[in-house]
């Protein structure tokens, strides 16, 4: 069984998210890593797009649902990203995710989660 990995490094989007006052009164910025577990042999046998998953729609699918986001916690748009892109890529069989919230406390470089799911 292959272990291939396609990823998106530092994805900066600007969101409003948070449960505190000034964090809805304007956006700041959450940077993803995405790391998508990949059946990638088909493609590099064919060498077409068709036969992988293109990074370039990922990352358009986490800005869109980012940008649109009414969620206070990360908590909750983590998962809906997920859900989203497990639903929306059939070669995705599982999804490592990383949120960085680097305004959230001023004391700390950032803050943030990682979440792993899994298709069922």
């Amino acid at each position: 069984m292959n272990r291939d990995f396609i990823f998106i490094k530092k994805l900066k989007v600007n969101a409003i998210i948070g449960i505190y006052a000034w964090e809805r009164e304007k956006p700041q910025p959450l940077i993803f890593d995405v790391e998508m577990s990949v059946d990638i042999k088909q493609s590099t046998q064919s060498d077409s797009i068709d036969d992988t998953v293109c990074y370039k729609t990922v990352a358009d699918e986490i800005m869109a649902l980012t940008a649109q986001s009414k969620h206070e916690l990360i908590e909750a748009l983590s998962e809906e990203i997920c859900q989203v892109i497990l639903k929306n890529h059939q070669a995705i069989s599982s999804i490592k995710l990383s949120i960085n919230k680097p305004q959230a406390v001023a004391q700390a470089k950032t803050v943030g989660l990682v979440i792993y799911r899994y298709k069922s």
